[in-house]
């Protein structure tokens, strides 16, 4: 808008008339300003918000690079590279001699891991299920056990084993090398019988297991001196795995010696490795 000014001399009401159309124009520039200030913020608000949304997928913040680092160097620090040995793949029927249960002793095993009515408990390696059926009867109807094997024709044996019992409390886990993949807090008891020696990541393992513990529960490990490769693991080993896992040593007894293994250790959840205990 464009006003001229004449050497003319005018009328109040034509100079009241400029100064109202001067007023008009200022106050038209200042909202065109406004306005215009308004878009530019409101177009530098809509860059910055889609930048924040996609920036993370592309560059990844310090905070989450850190916690995936501390994610891993925990699970790099627990896996071993000491031998192991082979599981077993072999006939069933080797874990079913009759005497069995005399020679190991398996409802004072039970009564020291404190499985009774109403328990849930893991069988981890559960082989044919020897233990299983036993723990399932003797948890009842209000218990429940989990059969744990990363051989799936061992647990197809197991589950048709149970269905020719009929317990219904059994359930057949798939499980792996480094986890059982059981429910959290969901466990009593949990024994790992003649299988340590076999498992290829046992602290990881151990790990999971332990959240997989109720407040109180209590892990059993029966198994026999050895170099891992040779179907046995040392004690002291075990023990050690088991304390980077977050166990302790709360007792170990020796009466399993019949059925050929060397000791029965009994475990808890905790964060600290406890002094041997004296052998019963």
């Amino acid at each position: 808008m464009s006003i001229t000014i004449s050497s003319k001399r005018h009328s109040p009401q034509t100079l009241v008339a400029f100064v109202r159309a001067m007023a008009q124009h200022v106050r038209q520039m200042i909202f065109r300003q406004i306005i215009f200030r308004y878009i530019h913020r409101l177009i530098a608000t809509f860059i910055l918000a889609v930048l924040l949304a996609f920036a993370p997928a592309v560059y990844p913040s310090r905070l989450a690079l850190t916690q995936t680092i501390e994610r891993q160097e925990p699970a790099d620090a627990q896996r071993i590279t000491r031998p192991t040995s082979k599981p077993y793949t072999g006939d069933l029927s080797i874990f079913e001699d009759p005497e069995r249960d005399e020679r190991l002793q398996i409802n004072r095993v039970m009564e020291i891991l404190k499985i009774k009515q109403g328990s849930t408990v893991a069988d981890i390696g559960a082989g044919s299920g020897w233990f299983t059926v036993r723990a399932a009867r003797r948890v009842g109807t209000t218990g429940n056990v989990y059969a744990v094997e990363i051989n799936r024709e061992f647990l197809e044996h197991i589950e048709a084993r149970a269905g020719k019992e009929k317990l219904s409390n059994v359930h057949a886990v798939l499980g792996k090398e480094d986890d059982p993949l059981l429910p959290r807090e969901s466990l009593d008891a949990a024994l790992i019988l003649k299988t340590y020696h076999e498992i290829a990541q046992p602290i990881l393992l151990l790990s999971h297991l332990r959240e997989s513990m109720r407040a109180g529960a209590l892990l059993g490990i029966i198994d026999k001196d050895g170099n891992g490769r040779n179907h046995g693991i040392n004690r002291e080993v075990v023990i050690k795995e088991a304390a980077k896992a977050g166990f302790s040593l709360v007792d170990q007894y020796d009466f399993v010696k019949p059925d050929g293994m060397d000791y029965f250790l009994v475990l808890r959840p905790s964060g600290a490795l406890r002094s041997f205990a004296p052998l019963r």
